[in-house]
Formats: C-alpha cells, sequence, structure tokens
C-alpha cells in the first residue's frame, strides 16, 4: 500500500460553530483555504480537536465532502472515525473513502478499557471494512486506555494499518514504539510540545493541535526535520513552545479556538458540554500571537 503521503505537518482541525451552535461552513471554507495557502501536507477532520464526539454522522458526511471538495486534492484528508464501540467504528470506516477520505484516523476505544487483546480484535475488525490506510491513534490522557507499542507492532503487520498518532507524552514509549515497527511504518507525534524529540527519534510528521494557530510554522519545522536541518527545526519548535503549551492549558480545542477567534478567523462557539475558553486563556493567547507579529 502506497502512504508516501502519510508524513509531515497535518493540522487536528478546529469545527467552527455559529451562535445557534449550528456547524459555520463559511468560517470552515476561510480555514481550509489557509491551509491551502500554507501548504500543510495533511488535514485531520471530525477528530478530538474537531469535537467529533458531538458532530453526528450527517455533520460529518457535510464536513468531509466539502473539504474534499474545496482542497481538491491538494491538501490529503484523514477522516477520525474512531468509537468506543467496534460496530460503529466499523460503520464509519467504511463510509469514509465515499466522503472523500485519503485515510482514517482511528481512536483506541475510550471509557470501556479494553485490554490489549481487545484492542488488537477492535483494530482488526475496522482493518476488514476499509481498503483505506488506517492511522491508529493513541491518547491514554483522554481515552483512559494505553495502546502499548507490543501491541502497535503486531497490528502493523496488518497491511492497511499503517501508521500511529501518538500522543502519550511519553517520549520512552515513541521510542520503543519506532524501535519496534519498520520504517514505512507511519509514527506522527501528537504532542505538539514533543514535536522536536519525536522526529529526531524517527516521528515522520505532526498531527497537531498547534497547526491551526501557527499552520506556516508548522509546515516549516516539519519541512526542516524531515530533511534533516535540526538547527533550523530547533529554532522553529523553540519559537512555538510557548504556543504549544497554551493550547492546553486548557482542555482542547479551548485554547486554539480562542487564538482562532482573536485572530477573526472564527466565533468562539462550542458544543456541550465543552465551552468556551476563559478570559486568562484569551488573554494569554492574544499575547503569544502578538510576539510572533506579522508572521500570523
Amino acid at each position: 500500500m502506497s502512504i508516501d503521503f502519510l508524513k509531515g505537518s497535518w493540522v487536528a482541525i478546529i469545527t467552527p460553530f455559529d451562535k445557534n451552535l449550528k456547524i459555520d461552513f463559511d468560517s470552515w471554507n476561510r480555514l481550509l483555504d489557509l491551509h491551502l495557502a500554507v501548504g500543510t501536507d495533511g488535514i485531520v477532520v471530525c477528530g478530538t480537536t474537531g469535537e467529533g464526539t458531538t458532530l453526528d454522522l450527517d455533520e460529518k458526511r457535510e464536513l468531509m465532502k466539502l473539504a474534499h471538495k474545496r482542497l481538491n486534492g491538494c491538501c490529503k484528508l484523514m477522516f477520525g472515525a474512531g468509537s468506543n464501540d467496534t460496530t460503529q467504528a466499523c460503520i464509519m470506516a467504511s463510509e469514509a473513502e465515499s466522503m472523500g477520505a485519503d485515510a482514517i484516523l482511528s481512536v483506541t476505544p475510550y471509557y470501556n478499557k479494553p485490554p490489549q487483546s481487545g484492542l488488537i480484535n477492535h483494530f482488526k475488525s475496522i482493518a476488514e471494512v476499509t481498503s483505506l490506510p488506517i492511522i491508529l491513534y493513541n491518547v491514554p490522557g483522554r481515552t483512559g486506555c494505553n495502546i502499548l507499542p507490543e501491541t502497535v507492532a503486531e497490528l502493523a503487520e496488518i497491511e492497511n494499518i499503517c501508521g500511529i498518532k501518538e500522543a502519550s507524552g511519553n517520549i520512552n514509549q515513541i521510542q520503543k514504539l519506532i524501535s519496534l515497527v519498520s520504517s514505512d511504518f507511519a509514527v506522527f507525534c501528537g504532542e505538539d510540545a514533543l514535536n522536536l524529540p519525536a522526529m529526531a527519534c524517527g516521528a515522520i510528521g505532526t498531527i497537531s493541535v498547534t497547526a491551526n494557530v501557527a499552520p506556516d510554522l508548522m509546515k516549516q519545522f516539519n519541512d526542516a526535520a524531515l530533511r534533516g536541518d535540526w538547527k533550523n527545526a530547533k529554532k522553529i519548535h523553540y519559537k512555538l513552545l510557548p504556543l504549544h503549551n497554551a493550547m492546553f492549558v486548557e482542555t482542547n480545542p479551548l485554547p486554539a479556538k480562542a487564538a482562532l477567534s482573536e485572530m477573526g478567523l472564527i466565533k468562539d462557539y462550542l458544543r456541550l458540554p465543552l465551552c468556551s475558553a476563559n478570559k486568562e486563556t484569551h488573554k494569554l493567547v492574544k499575547q503569544i500571537i502578538g510576539s510572533f507579529g506579522d508572521m500570523f
């Protein structure tokens, strides 16, 4: 399976809402155009940052189809099709290609807390219903479930399980994982503050929250790291580090939406049980954005 496109700077894009908490498609198109303009390598639609858990399937279909049409092949699309219900995850995965997805992001089941054997059978079931590349998504801080490197290595033997977004925040786990899988298995860093060490250890890209706010710099960082220009990659990473940290002072995507609203790109609305970031977060992200000057 050709997975050459699974690398570089991917954004876990937010979903903009209007004051009635309907999807704001004008803002959606604006965000897509921003990523087209800076050359973002890929866009993850309906993931954690996109509030996928409070979008219904019809809304997800519409977001994907509109993104596919607007991007017109210039930027790859990954569909957040995970669920803690294997049957539901399979249904969404089986529809992803018809929505315009180039790949699927599938999170470890949350709340259920399955054993590693359950995870293996869960992801095997998903792999059987689609021919698209599947990227596993490990984020134990949100799911209460950590997929171990040995489990990932076993799943990597399945042809269309092609990579992982590793957001455990554990650099030792990332290193062990990279040591166990083949070089063509796509390991993405999913923890922005660890982007530099993860890529230095062998990750091939980032699936980033920060890329919502600074897509140009995230693209520059990934390009530098992938060509082995560690001097510039380090410089950009440390420039971005305050923003990386700010994106998680409250639950993601509250700070990202606060920042984008301060930039005039969206309105700061989220669906319950999430809510808008507090005033201190707005003040912090506005200050950081201001420190970048004309780069935003």
